[in-house]
């Protein structure tokens, strides 16, 4: 999905939405909810996500996430995501350039030659990607006596420096940098492949009872519900609106709505979950379409132009994958990137 709006294609179309009733709706959710009760949270993370890494970066993630114990594949993806929305021609007001956003000074004391062909190249996320894995081991290394967490004082170090972090005995009493580190632990579950069933949403019924009293509402490209545009939505402007109601503010988008909580497999999702849908099954960034899982297999969405905002099956050749919304995940994600 380029411009982040909502396009889909429509395999199945679901007549008689409003037939289903709100009675539907309910049942669905105390049902899934009673079945779910007593699901174990995230124990662990092993590998990535599907799709949360672009398909041409995924390899060198994987690799160069798991060059000391203070990594993995997750945590080097959230801060790649956080520094550049994956864009290798990313530059900041700061002169930090490419994929991993090094300022010129870091880059050439840091910057390694990540795929071997002799050359240290700050935009070329074969090199990049390393060097930024480099630079992290080498911090974790500098902090690797401070008490706390190993990997949490390593991002402290990247973010502070490590003198203070040795100096703190751990994360430094710094705003800025207490909140870097949540930021990124929070984006790593994520960009992770959970393992286990992932903790059910507490505020999902808020935003599907938001979103069902707007069934019959008609599409709106860009649509954000506003008075000025009669209440309408396109596809991720009502999701967004949905959880807004129980205070969980999402990104704009859908590509980067996907990346507000951990990821629930199909046979683990509850209502509440965010379901996505793309062309390419291998990138998030190219999603196109979001809607809001209410279970047995459906969910509301705003789906096109002419449509309204009704009851559609998910499971279609071009079902992506689902988000677990949590309000730590969507606070961490950027509110802005760096610019090409």
């Amino acid at each position: 999905m380029g411009d982040g709006w909502c396009v889909r294609k429509y395999w199945v179309f679901v007549g008689g939405a409003f037939g289903l009733g709100l009675c539907f709706i309910a049942l669905l959710v105390v049902g899934t909810y009673s079945a779910a009760a007593g699901m174990a949270g995230v124990s662990g993370a092993v590998g990535l996500a599907k799709g949360a890494v672009p398909a041409q970066y995924k390899p060198i993630v994987e690799k160069w996430g798991n060059l000391c114990p203070a990594i993995n594949p997750a945590l080097l993806a959230a801060q790649l995501y956080q520094e550049s929305g994956w864009n290798p021609r990313a530059q900041s007001a700061a002169a930090a350039q490419g994929i991993a956003q090094f300022i010129p000074g870091t880059w050439a004391a840091h910057g390694i030659d990540g795929d071997d062909d002799g050359e240290r190249d700050v935009w070329n996320p074969a090199d990049a990607i390393p060097s930024a894995a480099s630079y992290d081991c080498e911090l974790a290394g500098y902090v690797k006596k401070v008490p706390g967490d190993p990997t949490d004082n390593m991002l402290a170090a990247y973010n502070a420096g490590a003198y203070r972090v040795i100096k703190s005995g751990g994360v430094p009493a710094i705003s800025e940098t207490q909140n870097y580190v949540k930021i990124i632990r929070s984006l790593e579950k994520s960009f992770a492949e959970p393992v286990g069933r992932v903790s059910p949403s507490r505020q999902a019924a808020g935003a599907i009872y938001f979103a069902q009293k707007r069934l019959g509402t008609p599409y709106l490209w860009g649509g954000n519900g506003t008075a000025d545009q009669d209440g309408r939505f396109d596809c991720s402007g009502l999701t967004q609106a949905a959880y807004r109601t129980v205070d969980i503010e999402l990104p704009r988008v859908a590509n980067d709505q996907y990346n507000a909580g951990p990821h629930p497999s199909r046979d683990e999702l509850l209502p509440g979950d965010l379901v996505f849908f793309s062309d390419d099954l291998t990138n998030s960034r190219t999603i196109r379409h979001v809607g809001l899982y209410v279970g047995g297999g459906y969910m509301i969405n705003a789906p096109y132009t002419g449509a309204v905002i009704r009851f559609d099956k998910i499971d279609t050749p071009d079902y992506f994958g689902a988000t677990r919304v949590t309000e730590d995940g969507a606070a961490a994600l950027p509110t802005a990137l760096p610019q090409s």
